[in-house]
């Protein structure tokens, strides 16, 4: 597993506390977001909601991440849950630690240029793979069958 930063501060639809770690063996896709992103609302939350429902959570898990840099007061928790309700999104989803400067932590870490992206690790928790704005669903199967494909490291 490579030493990757991912720093949150709260979760919603989980009952607990998720790491990395726990993803080994299965790909991840990580939906980095805002709620008030039009860009992440109309493309990238469906796009994750899709392939949770597409592929098997025992080769793919899907979370979310909600990396807010821009009106802070309008994203409270309590609105994250609230929108996460009404959008019937399901899968786990972080809050991620605001940060020194404007951009939150773990999107800073990571390196993203801003929301929507989505991020893909590896069976063996490698980042393979950071995309910003919208991928066509067809490339982004396709990506993500690569990786189930491969072998994970004994």
């Amino acid at each position: 597993m490579d030493d990757i930063p991912f720093h949150t501060a709260h979760w919603l639809n989980t009952d607990r506390p998720l790491t990395l770690e726990e993803f080994h063996g299965r790909v991840l896709a990580v939906e980095v977001f805002q709620m008030l992103c039009p860009g992440c609302v109309l493309n990238g939350l469906p796009q994750a909601q899709r392939l949770a429902q597409t592929f098997d959570a025992k080769d793919l898990a899907v979370i979310g991440l909600h990396s807010v840099f821009e009106h802070h007061a309008a994203n409270s928790i309590e609105s994250l849950a609230a929108f996460l309700h009404e959008w019937r999104i399901r899968f786990p989803v972080a809050i991620d630690a605001a940060g020194e400067g404007p951009m939150p932590r773990t999107m800073e870490a990571w390196g993203l240029q801003g929301t929507p992206s989505l991020v893909l690790f590896d069976r063996d928790g490698t980042l393979r793979a950071r995309h910003f704005g919208q991928i066509p669903d067809l490339a982004l199967g396709a990506e993500i069958m690569g990786l189930i494909g491969e072998e994970v490291p004994a």
